[in-house]
């Protein structure tokens, strides 16, 4: 596994965003907010929002000093305020090598560090084998599936939920 850490993005991070992200393989296992094509301005916009909070609830993965992708929580509200939903991405070089199961023990044990919340949740798509397993080599329990929910590129998906519960 190549060595990487979890840290917070930076205006330096725009060219890599744009690098790594721009890959409709990736935009492909992505609410359409993930952009496709992955542009300097929408690049720049989203770090100017990952970093708006503090603790940083988005974090980049970064490996040999720079971002190659990212992870992070979204505190739910009302009567979710208990739950958060984590989502993530990796640049295409670097899968199947275990690095994203690894980040997210990593933002779940931070997550639980830093907010009140007792549940975890994540909503891969049916079709993304390889971020189901992720989540089950991370703890992530299959807690529902919702058959053809999901409308991306014309077709309909599955939308399954993953969770891990606070110990």
């Amino acid at each position: 596994m190549a060595h990487f850490q979890l840290r917070p993005w930076s205006a330096d991070d725009t060219d890599s965003l744009v690098r790594f992200g721009n890959n409709p393989k990736i935009a492909a296992n992505m609410t359409d907010q993930f952009p496709n094509p992955y542009t300097t301005e929408k690049a720049k916009a989203f770090i100017e929002y990952a970093t708006s909070n503090n603790p940083p609830n988005i974090l980049a993965i970064d490996a040999n000093g720079q971002a190659v992708g990212g992870i992070g929580i979204h505190p739910q509200a009302d009567i979710h305020r208990m739950n958060a939903e984590m989502g993530y991405w990796l640049a295409e070089p670097y899968w199947g090598q275990g690095i994203i199961s690894h980040a997210i023990k990593q933002m779940v044990a931070y997550t639980f560090e830093n907010w009140d919340i007792n549940r975890i949740f994540a909503r891969p798509f049916g079709t993304n084998i390889g971020s189901q397993r992720a989540l089950e080599k991370a703890g992530f329990v299959l807690e529902a599936r919702f058959e053809k929910t999901i409308l991306k590129n014309g077709e309909y998906l599955d939308e399954l939920v993953y969770a891990v519960r606070r110990r």
